[in-house]
């Protein structure tokens, strides 16, 4: 039993600092256009829209017999500005949270850059000169084509069996208005005509508006028939996707999909970069939840989410008209790392089929209306907002995955965490100090598990030659071998378990407590101290290099000299120090050979994986550890103290017995 148990421990510990080696990262224009005509070509129904090839403009089409010609005629290429007309200098409280940038070319988003004026927005984290953060940028395609934002990307007519690329096309623009509220509007329009004829046929008109002081915008999307004849088609759209990669080491971007089950429970189905690239398949990169009501598509990285919620029509709770939701990797170059930096994910939404009625009858035009939510992964603010707590955008936050502590234990302590964290940040206004005071809170709690433990190791390792001596006696009798040795620790009051109950109990903290630094908001940007440790959220850089230097064979690459990991190490090596001997070490030469070399590798294991680690990770590990040696030689100091007073036949006096010194009475193992 005490062998499984070890083994288990130990398998869990492996996993753990396997997680955190691949969390560490160490493995891994508008210019004019001239007005042209964009024609349709052919496609089955059979085929999957997100995968055509779409022509180029003025490229001959591919039709079949007795097919209708269709087109659109380029307007002018146009930027449109709604927001932050300077995010320098827009204060997003009480101003507008980011600046638009939408393109004529598709009536999509080319960029989003949150303001950031008076420190209360999102810079990009640059050191010597903090710019506002571009959020969203263009996806580049390998066509040297680029991917937009809320692009109509294909408008399919189902009966004749052709598509027209709408993200190939320049949409006429109309200038931005202002409304009395302070919220602004842009509106392009898009008209496909007969080929043959020169007549309409259909009208697309897409609007954006834009509130101050909400990170949640609209869009709409109104298709009308301009013929006397009904007209059957469905399109797709170009999701959220282009988001910056944000996390240092690591790339964190991943796509979502949120779902409403039948216990009323909001969902979340999410597939990762890592996923997106081992995908072979479309169905490998759905997002779909069987059994499950489709709310909203994302696309996220480490601290931030672009979600699309398309708005359910007849006052249904979920959306119907989305079909289709496939995540996307994009990969420019086509490095085989894909590491390169021009990486990206998104989703592509495919919209379901309709069929509008003639010009001159109800029905004839059909809108479609959406929200954006361009903004921070932050739980108190999804909480405080109605709308948001209701459609369940927390399930973007995610945490670091463990095999042996499922996220239902995970996510409840974690969020329990960041609201501790938050509420002593109201008091003490410094992140570094209330992780400090995060790691005496847990060791102080920890401290009676942390203590027992230690004394029952102290006393497996003092029973250790009587351990050895059974187990040559009854070599050939297992079942009395275990009866003699259980019976010897229950006459010592002695435990085997007890050594691996604290990390047993602390494995599940230390995850969420990991979690919660690692991917809190708050913390990206915060200093600790002004001169050393200025954004928590990165590496501590003490001194950065002029060029970063890379490591011979293992290819790493070190831009800084960071001093906490040292630090850290220090701190491992006077915890291995300090820790007792295991109970055979002392006469098994092989176990006690594995001990010192625990003592080498963690000093130097930990400061390399979390090298490159965010400092508020880095600060809590490393004070954690030297509040462990302290609480070691507390606690070895109590057990040498019972040791003298045992070696005499005393135990120290207590309340119970009136301040007198009695004999030891030897503590049970266990009750019978």
């Amino acid at each position: 039993m005490m062998k499984r148990t070890v083994a288990f421990t130990v398998i869990g510990f492996v996993f753990f600092c396997g997680g955190l080696v691949i969390e560490s990262g160490f493995f891994e224009d508008s210019s004019q256009v001239e007005p042209g005509c964009i024609l349709l070509q052919n496609v089955g129904d059979n085929e999957k829209p997100e995968t055509q090839e779409i022509s180029e403009p003025n490229t001959p089409q591919m039709k079949a017999a007795e097919t209708i010609e269709y087109g659109a005629d380029h307007a002018p290429a146009k930027i449109i500005i709604l927001g932050a007309e300077d995010p320098n200098t827009e204060d997003p409280k009480g101003g507008f949270k980011f600046q638009l940038e939408l393109s004529s070319k598709g009536a999509a988003i080319r960029k989003v850059t949150f303001s950031n004026g008076k420190n209360h927005g999102f810079d990009d984290r640059n050191r010597k000169d903090p710019q506002p953060l571009v959020f969203i940028s263009p996806i580049a395609r390998s066509d040297g084509d680029e991917m937009l934002v809320m692009a109509n990307t294909a408008l399919i007519f189902i009966e004749e069996q052709v598509q027209l690329p709408l993200d190939k096309l320049h949409w006429k623009t109309f200038e931005r208005e202002t409304s009395e509220d302070g919220s602004q509007t842009a509106r392009f329009e898009a008209t496909i005509k007969n080929e043959t004829t020169s007549e309409p046929v259909l009208k697309l008109i897409k609007t954006y508006r834009i509130s101050r002081d909400s990170y949640l915008f609209d869009c709409n999307i109104v298709i009308e028939n301009l013929t006397s004849t009904e007209q059957k088609f469905r399109y797709n759209l170009a999701g959220p996707g282009g988001v910056g990669r944000e996390g240092f080491r690591s790339d964190m971007r991943s796509v979502v999909a949120g779902f409403r089950n039948a216990n009323d429970q909001i969902v979340g189905v999410m597939h990762n970069k890592r996923n997106l690239i081992k995908a072979k398949t479309i169905e490998d990169r759905q997002l779909a939840k069987p059994g499950g009501n489709f709310l909203w598509a994302a696309a996220v990285n480490k601290y931030f989410a672009a979600i699309v919620v398309p708005l359910p029509d007849d006052n249904k709770d979920y959306c119907d008209w989305i079909t289709n939701r496939t995540g996307q990797f994009y990969n420019p170059d086509g490095d085989s790392k894909a590491n390169s930096g021009d990486e990206t994910v998104g989703v592509d939404l495919g919209v379901a089929s309709t069929t509008l009625a003639a010009s001159d009858r109800a029905n004839h035009s059909k809108i479609y209306n959406f929200q954006l939510y361009l903004g921070p992964k932050d739980k108190s603010l999804f909480d405080k907002n109605e709308r948001y707590r209701k459609l369940g955008f927390v399930q973007t936050i995610t945490f670091m995955p463990c095999f042996c502590c499922p996220a239902w234990i995970i996510h409840p302590l974690a969020f329990g965490i960041l609201a501790l964290m938050k509420w002593m940040h109201i008091v003490i206004p410094n992140y570094g100090v209330v992780i400090i005071i995060l790691v005496f809170l847990m060791r102080l709690v920890m401290h009676p598990v942390t203590k027992k433990s230690q004394v029952s190791m102290s006393k497996m390792s003092t029973l250790a030659p009587k351990v050895e001596e059974i187990k040559k006696k009854y070599a050939n009798n297992k079942a009395e071998m275990n009866k003699q040795m259980m019976a010897l620790y229950r006459e010592q009051g002695a435990s085997p378990v007890m050594g691996m109950l604290p990390m047993m109990v602390q494995m599940p903290i230390w995850i969420a407590l990991w979690s919660a630094v690692y991917a809190s908001i708050d913390l990206r940007g915060a200093a600790f101290l002004p001169f050393w440790i200025t954004d928590l959220s990165v590496p501590d850089a003490a001194w950065t290099f002029p060029r970063a230097l890379t490591v011979p064979l293992l290819d790493w690459k070190i831009l800084s000299l960071n001093l906490l990991p040292l630090l850290m190490g220090v701190a491992f090596y006077l915890q291995q120090k300090m820790m007792p001997s295991q109970a055979n070490a002392a006469t098994n030469p092989q176990v006690a050979q594995q001990q010192k070399m625990m003592k080498i590798m963690l000093p130097i294991m930990f400061p390399l994986m979390l090298y490159n680690g965010p400092a508020g990770v880095n600060l809590y590990i490393m004070a954690s550890t030297f509040a462990g040696v302290v609480e070691q030689h507390v606690i070895r100091k109590h057990i040498r103290e019972k040791e003298e007073a045992e070696s005499k036949g005393l135990v120290a006096a207590t309340s119970k017995t009136g301040g007198k010194v009695k004999k030891k009475k030897p503590k049970p193992f266990f009750k019978t």
